[in-house]
């Protein structure tokens, strides 16, 4: 998968999903689909710094070169068809756009590497970060269809949401855009609001209100996956490991949204860990439990993302671990002593075993 912030590396000609997909909820991914072809390839990303990048691109593509959600490998290397290439993009915007008007840091559903893991998994083969300031702000709907979609993109085929907006003011409806784009024989899907089975409607705002609640059955069945945090495991206080519960610290993005403060039932991926890839295919996850908070029983100030893994003893530093959030056990709450809350996290433990063991089963 290719991943540019610079329209002068866009490979062309595409067919785009425009949008800004906060978490790749399942109506974002109805809106990715017409874009991909059947036979898509899922490429791993080729993210090497070329002299024609910006700085952004730099900088993001060395990120990614680092990152263990990746690995990297040339692009329809072999690629003998005759007729041209076309590749399914993705082109998103960065900042998100009321990042940029409110001047205030936004928190994602999904930060740009879980963002672009999860395109990767659908089998996008091109994601343009589009950059978000006041010059593109500025654009006509007519203008960004021009220089954006025509000139840069070279598209053949776009597809939006039902609600998308585009253009100064968000003056450009999605029927606009399918009407400027007629122009240049640009063919425009417009998806239709997508539902639940039961006609639960899907949105990244009504996701995050779900996990604001602590409502996973919720927020996991709009998201049409379990919410997750990712992160590498970095030294903490050490107290768990004081009370026979050794804990893993998880430093996060800073843009992650957190869900309601609290403990949480989840199943953990470790990543770049040697015990896991010699042992085990890595399909099988650990079951665990999940503190998000401040710690008031410690007169925390600051939110901390910390982990027990179940039947676990090892080495975490420095490893990357993906937890997926199955279910909320509680509300973050002060104890009285240490030895009550080492009471609780027991009972924590064991109410989260009988849930995660039955989950799997």
């Amino acid at each position: 998968m290719w991943v540019t912030s610079s329209l002068a590396t866009v490979l062309t000609p595409t067919t785009v999903a425009l949008g800004n997909f906060d978490g790749l909820h399942r109506g974002h991914r109805q809106v990715v689909q017409p874009t991909l072809k059947l036979d898509t390839r899922k490429n791993s990303l080729y993210v090497y710094p070329s002299q024609t990048d910006t700085e952004v691109d730099k900088n993001t593509k060395l990120q990614l070169l680092n990152s263990s959600w990746y690995c990297q490998s040339e692009l329809d290397k072999n690629d003998d068809c005759q007729e041209p290439k076309i590749y399914s993009t993705v082109v998103t915007f960065n900042p998100h756009p009321q990042e940029f008007f409110s001047g205030k840091p936004k928190k994602l559903l999904a930060p740009l590497d879980e963002k672009l893991a999860l395109f990767q998994q659908m089998g996008v083969e091109q994601v343009v970060l589009l950059q978000f300031d006041q010059e593109l702000a500025n654009l006509t709907p007519t203008q960004f269809v021009e220089k954006i979609l025509v000139k840069h993109l070279k598209a053949s085929q776009v597809s939006v949401g039902w609600d998308f907006r585009f253009g100064r003011n968000r003056a450009g409806k999605a029927t606009d855009l399918q009407t400027i784009a007629a122009n240049y024989n640009i063919e425009v899907t417009i998806v239709p609001l997508y539902t639940c089975e039961n006609g639960e409607r899907i949105s990244s705002s009504i996701i995050r209100q779900a996990l604001e609640q602590g409502d996973l059955k919720k927020s996991n069945r709009l998201l049409g996956r379990p919410y997750s945090l990712a992160g590498q495991v970095v030294e903490g206080q050490k107290l768990g490991r004081t009370l026979g519960f050794p804990t893993a610290n998880l430093q996060l993005p800073p843009q992650k949204f957190l869900p309601r403060f609290g403990v949480y039932a989840v199943e953990a991926y470790i990543f770049g860990q040697k015990q896991l890839q010699e042992n085990s295919s890595g399909d099988r996850p650990h079951l665990g439990v999940m503190n998000i908070g401040c710690r008031p029983t410690l007169n925390g100030l600051h939110p901390t993302t910390e982990i027990h893994l179940l039947n676990w003893s090892g080495d975490l530093y420095g490893q990357t671990i993906m937890v997926n959030l199955i279910e909320f056990l509680r509300p973050e709450q002060k104890f009285a002593s240490l030895d009550l809350l080492k009471a609780k996290i027991q009972e924590d433990c064991a109410i989260a075993r009988s849930i995660l063991v039955s989950n799997t089963k």
